[in-house]
């Protein structure tokens, strides 16, 4: 891969967007290698939860490459998102659980690349917005319909119609950020979380993950009958009998089903 890293270690992988130079601007190749990483890792069984972040101090991904789009043809236009669309769908519904460390700029596709997160933590340097309607486009990559789908059909239209730049404690007032850390402290606050998530079932949480992305997205008694669904099916696992064994004998659970 040219432009991306990734380290696993205990079970956490770290998939780093590394273009430093470019403020780690996602162009059709980044999208394309991201959409492979992410083919891999939802088929690894030593990978429970993934930590996305960018390269360098400034910059979690500061946009889609202008360069790229600026010659580019509506044909080559809409082939750039459905390659953005195929890659971050694969991100949302992987079976692992997906953290975004955010880290300065994460504009345009950074933004929209963070909402395709389970988990978005950000460092107090973070800066979100959806700058593309100032270029005479809209967001392409998944902006209109997940900000919505976050922070509600008000607010995302103002910070899309706007293009207004918000900081890190804005974005977690209204939705965007699950929580606020000093830069320093961004990546170890989310292997921590990443650590904590770890000690419980993981097939649990993959079915729970399932039942929130596709619940949401349907009538309330089609979700909760998903939900009795994957319930029942969790009661097939190994994980189901031993943690509830374990909370009858007061013990801790030794939980190890995926």
């Amino acid at each position: 891969m040219n432009n991306l890293l990734m380290e696993v270690e205990n079970e956490i992988a770290v998939v780093t967007i590394n273009r430093p130079k470019s403020l780690n601007a996602l162009n059709s190749e980044t999208l394309a290698e991201l959409d492979a990483c992410f083919s891999e890792i939802s088929e690894r069984k030593d990978i429970k939860v993934v930590i996305l972040t960018g390269s360098g101090a400034k910059a979690f991904v500061a946009g889609a490459d202008i360069s790229e789009m600026v010659n580019a043809t509506p044909a080559e236009g809409r082939k750039m998102g459905m390659l953005a669309k195929e890659a971050f769908l694969k991100l949302e519904t992987m079976p692992q659980v997906t953290i975004a460390a955010v880290n300065g700029f994460a504009l345009g596709g950074g933004c929209e690349i963070s909402m395709a997160c389970d988990i978005r933590i950000a460092s107090d340097n973070a800066k979100f917005g959806q700058p593309e309607t100032g270029l005479g486009i809209l967001p392409g990559f998944g902006g209109t319909q997940r900000l919505a789908r976050l922070v509600g059909k008000g607010r995302a239209k103002e910070l899309i119609f706007t293009c207004d730049m918000i900081d890190a404690n804005e974005a977690y007032r209204i939705g965007l950020a699950n929580k606020v850390v000093p830069q320093a402290e961004l990546l170890d606050t989310c292997k921590a979380m990443a650590e904590k998530i770890m000690s419980k079932g993981s097939y649990a949480i993959s079915l729970a993950k399932e039942a929130i992305n596709t619940g949401t997205e349907t009538d309330l008694s089609s979700g909760l009958t998903l939900e009795a669904d994957l319930f029942g099916l969790a009661f097939s696992t190994d994980d189901k009998k031993e943690g509830m064994t374990a909370f009858l004998e007061k013990r801790k659970a030794n939980l190890t089903d995926f």
